[in-house]
């Protein structure tokens, strides 16, 4: 015969819990994302490998893509707009012949066409797709309509109209190509899916076509190089979050601010930042209209501010370790 469970005690006599001390963290790990892993499940998992108490990422990647998911920790998610306000660029493999709902290899197959493009129809095309173009967003994507995410409702089968905006794409490049299918390079501005181009080439040639293959190879200022796969920050933890392998996969939070100038004050000017008053510089050096700018005392990165007429005006501060 089942021993009876013993019943639980009270709240009041039950060992009261550890809460897990999270640390401090600041910078950027530029995640090789795997295919099949969320965005938000890569930011999860390389949180905990740090324990990290702050994380967010820089731009959704599809679980079906793979490449770079820059992942910014404490005072790096401070400078995440600069990352995603970056120019992007992919490579990824159209299959010709069918158009699905989803505009990849996930949807269903929504129409088909029997012919094929050659090489010079499809290099004929690619002009059309570069510049400042009209686009309508796949309806699996995370835009809004009515507070709902376009993807949740074409999941449940309601209809989903999104209007066409505006992006901007730099260039597009045929890899190579065979008879049903064709792989490119893209670089593109903010708003941009690639999807969308796939689908939209795909009807302009009259063939039809879906994404198969998609990869993300930049992120604003974060190239393929600086890719780190999760096997290898697993291996880096193995000694804990602590460990000084770990430590070392972590770029300065001023990596994300590479496309910005770079300002020096002493360290009264950084004092007076960090407390939000205006500096004036003086002097030959001093930035004029410099836009916004990056600070930094004795290698410390301190604040991003505005540089306007000799004056540096602080827009956010950081609180770095020196």
């Amino acid at each position: 015969m089942t021993e009876p469970t013993p019943p639980r005690p009270p709240k009041s006599e039950r060992p009261p819990q550890i809460k897990k001390i999270r640390r401090e963290v600041s910078g950027w790990i530029i995640l090789d994302k795997p295919v099949g892993m969320t965005s938000t499940h890569a930011v999860s998992l390389v949180k905990r490998l740090f324990n990290a108490k702050k994380a967010g990422h820089a731009g959704t990647l599809d679980p079906l893509a793979s490449g770079l998911l820059p992942l910014a920790f404490g005072e790096a998610t401070k400078t995440v707009p600069f990352v995603m306000d970056g120019e992007k660029a992919y490579r990824f493999t159209v299959k010709w012949g069918e158009e699905t709902d989803s505009d990849d290899s996930e949807g269903k197959v929504i129409a088909t066409a029997p012919i094929r493009p050659t090489q010079e129809a499809i290099e004929d095309i690619l002009p059309d797709f570069i510049g400042e173009i009209s686009q309508v967003p796949p309806k699996f994507s995370a835009l809004k309509i009515d507070g709902e995410r376009a993807y949740d409702l074409a999941r449940d089968g309601e209809e989903v109209h999104l209007a066409a905006r505006i992006v901007s794409i730099r260039a597009l490049r045929l890899v190579e190509s065979d008879t049903d299918s064709a792989t490119f390079e893209a670089e593109c501005g903010k708003g941009t899916y690639v999807r969308a181009i796939a689908r939209d080439m795909g009807r302009m040639l009259g063939c039809l076509g879906h994404v198969i293959d998609l990869r993300r190879t930049k992120v604003g200022p974060f190239s393929e190089e600086m890719g780190i796969t999760v096997e290898d920050l697993r291996e880096a933890g193995e000694e804990g979050p602590e460990s000084t392998d770990l430590a070392e996969c972590l770029l300065p939070v001023e990596t994300a601010l590479a496309e910005l100038e770079e300002v020096r004050v002493g360290r009264h000017e950084a004092q007076r930042l960090m407390n939000g008053q205006a500096v004036i510089l003086r002097g030959r050096d001093a930035p004029l209209n410099l836009g916004t700018v990056y600070v930094t005392e004795a290698g410390r990165l301190i604040a991003l501010a505005e540089a306007e007429k000799g004056q540096l005006l602080p827009k956010r501060a950081f609180h770095l370790p020196g």
